[in-house]
């Protein structure tokens, strides 16, 4: 809209909605001696938007411009005799579909007389080439040596996508074996029954939710100052609940109106780093944190946006770890479907879902259990392996050493979800960790009753934070006090201590980082999750299958008894995350936008 009457200036008149989500669209009112010529130009200005927000926003289709007159007698039948009594072309495609897998005998004389009439009679010889088409296909279905050449394509793209992104087959082969062996999976993802599992003491934590003390403050003014600090914000994920399943990229989602643009995540998170740059006058270097799936959508956007006006070092951190999906076990299969809550149907439809259920099974003993799931498109074959390998990756892909070759004296890191929008460099919280002098400071809020996933936890007397894979009980978190906001405050140099390495070892060789990265990672829990894929063959079918894929998760450092943490208890303004986008509601009532405002300075 705001386009179409730069372009247009005065002949532009309005504009209306006509139902968007029904297909209506928009239309639009011009001057009448500018309308032919603005048909031609808002296809061009809508053809454009689509190509720069497509991966930020879902489309539906392509932009389309069409015209309309208006139909005075509404909706009409007309009565066919005889030869002229034919149903439209798409039907019979779809009818001979499920004829050709009848007997001669066995498909009705009508139907036989009804087929052979539109052969006769359509005029369309595209229209009998569709229906040829799809009878064939059915009749003779394609053997899988003539398919030879598409699965060699996909191999190599598999290959491809292997060395662009790190993956580990030393790590992946390990992780092939514990399933087998069944030491990792769906039923051993909880801790064990006789877990001990407590909320925290008002010890284990500081409270900053109303103030934070002076000393601590003016530590945190001194450390940025110094050019002591960086951020990091994990844009790794395309937060699928964002959008529904939609392939876009959440970090790139413009998704609230502030000071009358529309602004995404990464725009948000920039602009507040701009804000605590400028107040300290000294560098705030910023990393993004991406994966396969994000990696070239951010990367085009901060191009677009010219990094959104941000001046200071902005990098980006391409992941360097990737899994690779695999044929699920058969007893996680059954864990899933026999063990954990499910809805009951009616017997029909039990027996219905029963069935497809145990074809499932079948199909995974049939395939190999734990083995390389790769009968789909490539990027349908491997999954983000966690958000604990977004640190990892920074050693890996030399971002970290490139940040403290470039600045020296930085010795923290504000690592945060790229939805947790009012989380900012607050001197206070820096303060607080340096005071305690902890390795990894996690920032926590004050549990209400949706959020779901786990929380702050004394585990057999330990502070930890309790994933909700993790818990024996669903009930458990109800007895939590604290959520988790995933804002974690970093020391460096003792980060690199916990994986072996030093400043100087950040250069390589990779093969030790790696090493070291994969020794770590043994330490902590692996989640077994089941996640349905579709497959889509033929003309437009499609199938959906479950596969087995792994994760580890960052919170998760807290288990390590060598790792010195601490807990502090953040304003929810600060600390909650948008997840769904039916929180937005609430978001923009309770004052959280007017918060997260006024911590940002826009370019």
């Amino acid at each position: 809209i705001s386009r179409s009457r730069q372009r247009i200036g005065d002949d532009f008149r309005g504009f209306l909605m006509l139902g968007g989500m029904s297909g209506g669209g928009m239309a639009f009112f011009v001057a009448p001696h500018r309308r032919d010529r603005f048909r031609d130009e808002i296809l061009e200005i809508m053809r454009q938007t689509k190509q720069e927000l497509h991966d930020a926003l879902p489309f539906a289709i392509d932009p389309v411009v069409y015209d309309f007159r208006i139909n005075d007698s509404g909706s009409t039948a007309s009565l066919r005799r005889g030869a002229e009594a034919c149903m439209p072309p798409r039907y019979y495609a779809v009818q001979v579909a499920s004829l050709s897998r009848l007997a001669r005998d066995e498909v009705p004389a009508l139907r036989r007389a009804d087929l052979d009439n539109f052969t006769s009679r359509d005029k369309d010889p595209q229209e009998l080439l569709r229906v040829l088409r799809v009878m064939v296909n059915h009749l003779f279905p394609v053997p899988s040596s003539s398919v030879e050449t598409q699965v060699e394509a996909w191999q190599e793209e598999i290959t491809r996508i292997k060395q662009e992104n790190g993956f580990d087959p030393v790590q992946h082969e390990q992780i092939r074996d514990n399933l087998k062996r069944g030491r990792i999976g769906l039923g051993r993802n909880q801790l064990p029954a006789d877990t001990e599992i407590r909320d925290v003491l008002p010890a284990d934590v500081i409270d900053a939710q109303r103030f934070c003390p002076a000393e601590a403050v003016a530590a945190g003014e001194n450390a940025l100052r110094s050019g002591q600090v960086a951020v990091v914000s994990l844009a790794a994920g395309v937060g699928s609940r964002w959008t529904h399943g939609a392939g876009v990229v959440k970090a790139a989602n413009p998704f609230v109106l502030i000071h009358g643009k529309h602004r995404s995540f990464m725009e948000i998170h920039l602009a507040k780093s701009r804000r605590i740059a400028r107040r300290f006058a000294a560098p705030l270097p910023h990393v993004l944190t991406t994966s396969f799936l994000t990696h070239a959508p951010i990367a085009k956007h901060l191009e677009l946006n010219r990094n959104y006006g941000y001046v200071d070092p902005l990098l980006l951190s391409p992941g360097r770890s990737i899994g690779m999906r695999l044929v699920p076990m058969a007893r996680d299969l059954r864990f899933l479907w026999e063990e954990l809550p499910q809805e009951t149907l009616d017997e029909y439809k039990q027996k219905a879902r029963d069935n497809v259920r145990q074809a499932l099974i079948a199909w995974a003993e049939q395939r190999g259990e734990a083995s390389d799931y790769v009968e789909n498109v490539p990027m349908q074959c491997f999954h983000p392996p966690g958000h604990w390998y977004e640190v990892p990756n920074m050693l890996r892909n030399g971002v970290l050493a490139q940040l403290l070759s470039r600045q020296p004296s930085l010795k923290h890191l504000m690592l945060h979800n790229i939805d947790t929008l009012g989380a900012d460099v607050d001197p206070g919280m820096l303060g607080l960790h340096i005071a305690n002098e902890n390795c990894l400071t996690f920032e926590v809020i004050a549990r209400r009753f949706e959020d779901r996933g786990g929380g702050l936890a004394r585990v057999n007397g330990q502070p930890r934070l309790l994933e909700g894979l993790a818990q024996p009980r669903e009930s458990d978190e109800f007895g939590l006090s604290f959520y988790n906001s995933m804002t974690t405050w970093i020391d460096i140099d003792r980060l690199l201590s916990l994986f072996g390495l030093d400043r100087g070892q950040l250069t390589g060789p990779d093969i030790l980082i790696t090493e070291r990265i994969r020794a770590v990672a043994a330490r902590l829990p692996t989640y077994v999750t089941i996640k349905d894929v579709k497959r889509r063959w033929g003309h437009g079918q499609e199938d959906v299958f479950p596969v087995c894929q792994t994760e580890k998760l960052w919170s998760d450092m807290t288990s390590l008894p060598d790792v010195r943490c601490g807990y502090v208890v953040v304003p929810r303004l600060r600390g909650q995350q948008l997840k769904d986008v039916r929180q937005l509601d609430p978001w923009l009532n309770d004052g959280s936008l007017g918060y997260v405002t006024g911590l940002c300075e826009f370019a």
